[in-house]
């Protein structure tokens, strides 16, 4: 049965070959999600230091953290932008999964990520989830979760109030959209602890003041921030 199986999974795999999304070539053996190429090509921003980088002055004077980080530059057409569409908007969640994982490895090292108690995801309102079927910021925070050895709570935040898109809106229009969004359902689950929040992409960094206040407005706890993207 073993044999047969392996056998209609190589016809399967050469009449219907798996391509990364992002180049559109074929993947070879060894190859998962995406090709090395890509993987290598991706636009890492080399951030090393958690409190002075492009991502964290979009937070001075806004939100009180520990350390925030995004992996990758995020422009338009872009690899680091068809990788975010492939996520999220093309239903690759496992692909959200693989590379919460594989930035997970380079954030294990950076202090003071790895001293952070609960991974926190910027959650989706309950309308958006049942149009998109799951949260991107989710399955990147399980990769995250995996790897540091961290428990996930996507449930104790909240998005109370549905919104329209943040997209091609200003930095006020993106606050005003988001102010007072976000509830917390048990604040003891956060009290005195170190929280990871996880987006996909920071922009204005709006959505994630609006978590972090929510958070702050009811439980005593420390922030730290980590996107996959940071928007340039």
């Amino acid at each position: 049965m073993k044999r047969i199986f392996t056998g209609f999974r190589m016809v399967i795999d050469q009449l219907f070959p798996k391509v990364c999304p992002l180049c559109g070539n074929v993947l070879q053996a060894g190859e998962n999600r995406i090709c090395l190429q890509c993987l290598n090509d991706l636009p890492v921003t080399g951030i090393r230091d958690p409190e002075d980088n492009p991502a964290a002055r979009v937070f001075w004077g806004r939100v009180p953290f520990e350390g925030v980080i995004s992996f990758l530059n995020y422009e338009k057409g872009n690899k680091a932008s068809r990788l975010i569409r492939e996520i999220k908007y093309h239903g690759n969640k496992e692909l959200g999964y693989d590379t919460g994982r594989y930035f997970g490895r380079k954030l294990s090292g950076l202090a003071p990520f790895p001293e952070t108690d609960v991974i926190v995801p910027v959650p989706l309102h309950r309308r958006k989830m049942k149009q998109r079927g799951f949260n991107q910021s989710e399955y990147i925070g399980r990769g995250l979760a995996e790897v540091l050895h961290k428990p996930l709570m996507p449930d104790v935040l909240y998005r109370k109030v549905y919104n329209p898109t943040q997209t091609r809106k200003g930095r006020y229009q993106r606050w005003e959209n988001v102010e007072g969004i976000f509830a917390v359902r048990d604040p003891a689950a956060f009290a005195g602890k170190h929280l990871l929040l996880v987006d996909d992409v920071i922009t204005t960094g709006a959505t994630l003041e609006a978590c972090a206040s929510a958070i702050l407005a009811v439980a005593p706890a420390r922030i730290s921030i980590v996107s996959l993207a940071l928007a340039r």
